[in-house]
């Protein structure tokens, strides 16, 4: 139960909306902010309990909206990382294309495809 005042909802942000900032552990968005990891979706923007390493398990929110995403771009932390082949195989049978970047990469990669229409979704790793 949250304290009086405080809204729970499914998700921060229904839609699609651009990151504003990232860094010190959270992200801005939409005149809002969350401290930690998010997920980006068509349904809106999530907080991310992220594992180590990111797996399938994790990414269930987004193999649920498969069909409405073409494009996952996985924000890994302050470094490039990669994404298990195996994981990247079954979003690719899915019909997602799934590309491992830094955090940063991936928030400036995302807010371009989104303020072209594309369907894409992100996973971001909070950074300091």
């Amino acid at each position: 139960m949250a304290p009086p005042g405080i809204e729970v909802r499914a998700a921060h942000y229904p839609g699609r909306a651009p990151i504003d900032a990232y860094g010190n552990g959270g992200f801005r968005f939409a005149d809002m902010s969350h401290r930690g990891s998010i997920l980006c979706l068509p349904s809106g923007i999530h907080g991310w309990d992220t594992p180590e390493p990111v797996d399938a398990a994790s990414l269930a929110k987004v193999f649920a909206e498969a069909d409405a995403i073409d494009v996952l771009l996985v924000g890994m932390g302050a470094e490039i990382a990669f994404l298990d082949s195996d994981l990247k195989a079954r979003l690719r049978e899915a019909g997602i294309v799934a590309d491992a970047m830094s955090t940063g990469a991936a928030v400036r990669t995302y807010n371009v495809l989104v303020a072209e229409d594309r369907p894409v979704a992100a996973a971001l790793i909070a950074v300091d």
